[in-house]
């Protein structure tokens, strides 16, 4: 057998414990992992992030099978999962570290992520969402990981709306 080539993506969209709950129940994702991505401090913990002074987005790191989901498709969960025309916040949560950000690998997905937002605003839409290069990718402390189905809630920021 030869071994499945796998991708990442890296998504903000506000709280990431409803973002993660999202990505899990997507077919072909095979991990995913909380944590902190787009600041200037190495290893932050979640305090640190939640004061707002390390410049960090909270975000989720997403590991597909691209034979079974494409970027693309993925991309487009992000943003009917979130209010991307909200700036700094979603829902109660306010502060930089849950704004709306895709963080591209590669120049394939930042064509994509533009194509999109393009889209949305040919649509009506008035995009917060930023694109920018990845840059390292921290992950959160351990209790943050797989939160709702350890939890048996469901996010209460992250409803799903059908954009696309």
């Amino acid at each position: 057998m030869t071994p499945t080539l796998t991708q990442r993506a890296i998504f903000a969209s506000g709280c990431f414990w409803g973002t993660e709950y999202h990505f899990q129940k997507q077919a072909g994702v095979l991990a995913t992992s909380v944590g902190f991505t787009g600041g200037h401090i190495k290893n932050p913990a979640y305090r640190e992030v939640c004061s707002g002074t390390t410049g960090h987005a909270e975000a989720v790191e997403v590991v597909f099978d691209p034979d079974l989901v494409s970027y693309e498709t993925l991309a487009k969960l992000f943003f009917e999962t979130h209010d991307p025309t909200q700036l700094n916040r979603q829902g109660p949560d306010v502060g930089t570290q849950y704004r709306s950000e895709i963080f591209v690998l590669d120049e394939a997905q930042q064509t994509i992520a533009l194509q999109l937002v393009d889209q949305l605003v040919n649509d009506g839409l008035e995009v917060k969402t930023r694109i920018s290069p990845a840059g390292p990718f921290y992950r959160a402390e351990e209790y943050h990981h797989d939160y709702y189905n350890k939890t048996g809630g469901s996010p209460y920021c992250h409803v799903y709306t059908k954009r696309f």
